[in-house]
């Protein structure tokens, strides 16, 4: 299989300045499924941690009072902990909107404190396009004297409130705030990669190119500066010990690391003209796709996202889009409801009128009827490639806020029938097909060691097997509850259709503030990424 049919190559990134390697091989990549999996593990890779090793992250949002496992450390102590044993804890965390807005300013100035007092040092970082944020997650630990040991975390898990839930879906104890329907206690799903071999090299230079980007801090925003002044904040990055060696080759994974960073002023020194790999990694992996691509997103929105699936499914008469969103948006109100409505309503839209037959949504609820709130951001294409990150599906993450993602192509063939189901030649791969059904399997209450996955291997069999069992949970809504729960946790989602007079208000304020562009203009004119 030519790494290059999937992969970009380096022409396709198209951003020569960064250091970045195009791609790297030799790596071992593993889903966590859910914030309690990803939490456990990063408290014990933490802890592991000595004097002269590093942890360097960054995050959209970080709670200090975040328990990572039920007894604890919380996210504040575990790093706090670190820096004073000697390790060098770095952080860079987006300064956020103001908490008024349901964001999180406080929280994750708190945070930078708590750690930097304990002798790290975490920086708000508002480098930005105006009305953008940082949305990585990204964690990177380093040991120069073990490099074998070197793990670095990617994906769609914040070190905040809501984020510590497993599978049985209770939500986590301690909540932010969302739409009624999701209760107290919000149920979660997430996906985050832990990664090891040569790839944490690449996420490292990752983290330093922002780290020593010269752009200052408070970019374009003098009120910011001024408080930070005020308050004796960290204005200045500290220097960066010595990056080690890229870590030696472990397994079998070839992993390409994708990122956005939009066109900004002063312009990023890693990125002049900002850095669309996540949706020119996607357009390239969609446009191959013959059978099935399979996808979770929180959002699922963009009409320019969603016509390059509609424009798959137009060329491919096999091809099935398999997608599983929030049942409602985080948020509700007469004001913020609409746009976070209208976007996905349009998207869905056009992708049906494309392939009807073939585009299958649903969402998810737990076993008690809650709805889930699905945050991860997960695609696999064929069973071949497959892509695990903080981006969304919608132009927001493709061109206007920082994202950063990891693509994924195995060197182990899967052999189970169909062994190439998109009849390309290049194989069903262990790592995409099995990703895909360990989802599955939790979705439609499957057996989790795979036992009941002979229905689910096959691209149209698992359509029907997924679209049966939701189907058979709806019936039992619409008869009433009569009698036993049928088994699974999908059901087909329904997209609201909203009255003209709101419409007309609604698209406009989501694709100005809720899905804005942030291309250079000659992109926008001519439509590429």
């Amino acid at each position: 299989m030519p790494l290059q049919d999937w992969f970009l190559t380096a022409p396709e990134r198209a951003n020569p300045v960064s250091e970045l390697p195009v791609w790297t091989s030799g790596n071992l990549a593993e889903p966590l499924i859910h914030g309690a999996a990803y939490f456990d593990r990063l408290v014990t890779e933490v802890e592991r941690l000595g004097e002269g090793d590093h942890l360097f992250f960054a995050d959209w949002r970080g709670d200090p009072d975040e328990r990572l496992r039920p007894d604890g450390p919380t996210t504040s102590q575990l790093f706090a902990r670190a820096a004073q044993r000697g390790v060098v804890v770095k952080g860079l965390i987006w300064r956020s909107h103001l908490d008024v807005l349901s964001y999180s300013h406080q929280e994750n100035r708190n945070l930078s404190e708590a750690i930097s007092a304990a002798g790290g040092e975490v920086l708000l970082d508002q480098r930005v396009r105006r009305g953008g944020s940082h949305h990585q997650k990204l964690v990177v630990l380093r040991r120069p004297a073990a490099p074998e040991q070197d793990v670095a975390f990617v994906g769609g898990i914040d070190l905040c409130h809501s984020r510590r839930d497993d599978d049985a879906h209770h939500g986590d104890p301690q909540a932010v705030r969302m739409a009624a329907a999701y209760g107290d206690h919000p149920p979660w799903h997430d996906v985050q990669l832990a990664l090891r071999g040569p790839v944490v090299g690449a996420l490292d230079t990752t983290f330093r190119e922002r780290w020593t980007d010269p752009m200052p801090l408070d970019s374009e925003n003098p009120l910011a500066y001024l408080r930070d002044r005020l308050r004796g904040a960290d204005l200045t990055p500290g220097p960066l010990p010595e990056q080690p060696a890229d870590p030696p080759t472990c397994g079998p994974h070839h992993v390409q690391v994708l990122r956005t960073y939009p066109a900004v002023r002063p312009r990023y020194a890693f990125a002049p003209d900002g850095e669309r790999t996540v949706a020119r990694g996607y357009t390239k992996a969609v446009r191959r796709a013959r059978r099935l691509i399979y996808l979770e997103d929180q959002y699922l929105w963009s009409t320019e996202v969603a016509e390059l699936f509609a424009g798959a499914l137009r060329d491919n008469p096999e091809l099935h889009l398999v997608a599983v969103v929030p049942r409602h948006p985080d948020v509700d109100g007469r004001l913020a409801l609409p746009p976070n409505t209208v976007g996905r309503e349009q998207a869905l839209a056009l992708c049906e009128q494309a392939a009807a037959g073939r585009v299958h949504v649903f969402d998810a609820e737990n076993h008690a009827g809650t709805p889930v709130y699905v945050h991860a951001k997960v695609c696999v294409v064929d069973d071949v490639w497959a892509c695990v990150g903080s981006d969304n599906f919608n132009r927001r993450s493709w061109t206007h806020d920082s994202e950063l993602s990891c693509a994924v192509l195995d060197d182990t063939a899967d052999e189970r029938h169909p062994p190439d189901p998109a009849g390309r030649g290049d194989g069903a791969r262990q790592f995409a097909r099995e990703l895909r059904l360990r989802l599955l399997r939790e979705h439609l209450d499957r057996d989790p060691a795979g036992g009941d996955d002979a229905d689910l291997i096959d691209p149209d069999d698992a359509v029907a097997a997924i679209t049966a069992a939701a189907e058979a949970l709806q019936r039992w809504y619409d008869g009433g509850q009569v009698g036993p729960r049928p088994p699974g946790r999908l059901r087909p989602h329904r997209a609201r259709r909203l009255p003209w007079w709101i419409r007309a208000w609604a698209l406009p304020a989501y694709r100005l503030v809720y899905d804005p562009d942030g291309r250079p203009l000659r992109a926008r004119r001519s439509g590429t990424w």
